[in-house]
């Protein structure tokens, strides 16, 4: 019998999570169509702002980004370029790299709605912290872990 066997999960706690988490999905996915955009453009224009400057900023960066398949990212990235609001250009470096980047046009739309979602975000915070620290809590009291050791540094 593996210790976890007894390991009741906290439902409740793990439901309130995720009402929150899609509470704040469902205003994101709303402020992006009220800006002309559908969700998935709206999240592959953040992921490729939000991509580190150490890291090139390829198709196949934005689809692990995303969570998605690399066709499906390239279909999204169509959209956009043929709207505008992003563009592909030869690697210096190596002419058969793509490299994506927001058109001063898709920045400004993005930023945009980057400060409508931190407004939410900073509506939101107080019951989000709450409903996270009530998961990671349960999840603490039950392998024994404290804040901040990892599985690792207690083996």
């Amino acid at each position: 019998m593996s210790p976890r066997s007894n390991f009741q999960p906290n439902y409740k706690a793990l439901a309130e999570f995720r009402y929150q988490i899609r509470r704040f999905l469902r205003f994101s996915e709303e402020t992006a169509r009220g800006g002309g955009l559908e969700p998935q453009q709206y999240q592959l224009m953040l992921a490729l702002k939000g991509i580190p400057d150490s890291v090139r900023h390829r198709v196949g960066e934005v689809a692990e980004r995303l969570q998605i398949q690399h066709h499906s990212t390239v279909e999204l990235v169509d959209r956009l370029a043929r709207r505008g609001l992003i563009k592909r250009r030869r690697s210096e470096s190596d002419r058969r790299e793509v490299l994506l980047e927001l058109t001063p046009r898709g920045d400004k739309l993005l930023q945009e709605m980057a400060l409508r979602h931190r407004a939410e975000l900073r509506e939101m915070a107080p019951v989000l912290v709450a409903a996270l620290k009530r998961v990671v809590r349960d999840t603490q009291a039950d392998d024994g872990s404290r804040p901040g050791r990892s599985k690792a540094s207690r083996s």
